[in-house]
């Protein structure tokens, strides 16, 4: 079987090498693995832009290159004519050849091939949305208009579109899906130091990039004024960014040095030993597709403090496994002071996301796709 893959995503060509983005190659290994042949049609980067990359771990047996494009302008519009004409070309012609077509979405790229696809029905296809599902959201009319072919089983035919979330009135197409970070084995073998211990201080936690779109300073904020109220609470943000300096003098300037400490950029182990050592996470995030940070919280018994953006209500219960954020200061701070005073109430919270979470594992996420795969 001959899998194409059709994507925005770069393939990046460093010292005679492929690379892709680093969660992006991590799960591309179990499309490749239940394929006889992957073929990638995508842009090409002969240079490192700091993305987070990896080597490609399996044979890729042909890149159809394509040439970027954006649409934000009128002048870019005109631009991006002969470019988008050639790429729809391009992508005809491999998707005649292949067996089964995986888009991934969303994407400028991407919303060519939604048109594309429409002229292959019989073909078996997939597409996974990486990107905010929810129908009431804003967004971009190129995100909507691509949502609205892949869901329409007139146009898109034979085809399983893999979203976050459960969505009401999402049409055949529409099937909900997850990704994973860990494994059956890890559960087995780390799950008991994952028992949460209510010692003499809260300790908070943020995973992410130090950007506008994460809101850190909005982290900083909440337990600054938990601080302020009394609690004993500490809080240690993982990951850099362009915030960072800003950060930096915010947390000098109100002498939060004791209580806050940027810690960068950590590796997947420590990352999982503040899970299991933090009472909370926090993710005031303004948009999301699935965020893993929230899941794998859960998965170690941390009790998740999000913005319900995307399927982030959902991953938390609305708000029986986490704590869902107004973005209005006290409220919130309210909202946490009350889970604070409430050991058992916590305890549940903890217990009922670690339940709900250890569903979503890479064995399974594995299992699903072969099933997406094979069907």
């Amino acid at each position: 079987m001959k899998l194409l893959v059709i994507s925005s995503a770069p393939i990046v060509e460093l010292n005679g090498k492929l690379h892709l983005y680093a969660p992006y190659e991590k799960e591309m290994q179990l499309w490749a693995k239940y394929a006889d042949a992957i073929q990638f049609c995508c842009p090409i980067w002969r240079e490192d832009k700091k993305l987070l990359i990896a080597p490609i771990s399996f044979k890729v047996d042909t890149i159809v290159a394509l040439q970027e494009f954006d649409i934000t302008s009128f002048s870019n519009k005109l631009k991006a004519i002969p470019l988008a004409f050639l790429a729809l070309v391009k992508i005809f012609k491999a998707m005649k050849q292949a067996d089964h077509i995986h888009l991934r979405c969303p994407g400028n790229i991407a919303l060519l091939a939604c048109f594309v696809q429409i002229l292959f029905p019989n073909k078996p296809k997939t597409a996974k949305y990486a990107g905010n599902w929810d129908p009431k959201s804003q967004q971009p009319w190129s995100y909507r208009l691509q949502k609205w072919i892949l869901s329409n089983p007139f146009l898109t035919r034979n085809m399983q579109v893999l979203v976050y979330g459960e969505w009401e009135g999402s049409s055949k197409n529409v099937k909900s899906f997850f990704t994973a970070t860990y494994s059956e084995e890890e559960i087995g073998r780390l799950g008991d130091e994952g028992t949460r211990r209510w010692g003499d201080q809260v300790k908070f936690l943020f995973v992410g990039t130090l950007s506008k779109g994460k809101q850190p300073l909005y982290v900083i904020q909440l337990v600054e004024e938990l601080y302020k109220r009394g609690e004993k609470v500490i809080l240690e943000l993982y990951g850099e960014g362009v915030l960072r300096k800003d950060l930096e003098h915010y947390i000098a300037q109100n002498n939060l040095e004791t209580i806050v400490t940027l810690k960068g950029n950590q590796t997947k182990e420590t990352v999982l030993k503040g899970y299991q050592n933090s009472h909370f996470l926090i993710l005031p995030s303004k948009s999301e597709g699935w965020p893993k940070v929230v899941a794998e919280a859960m998965f170690w018994g941390c009790v998740p403090i999000a913005s319900p953006v995307s399927c982030v209500s959902y991953m938390m219960g609305n708000g029986n496994r986490g704590i869902v954020l107004q973005e209005v200061l006290n409220q919130d701070v309210s909202q946490i002071i009350t889970i604070i005073k409430d050991q058992d109430l916590y305890q549940k919270m903890a217990f009922e996301g670690q339940t709900w979470s250890r569903q979503f594992t890479t064995d399974k996420f594995e299992a699903e796709i072969k099933k997406l795969l094979r069907e």
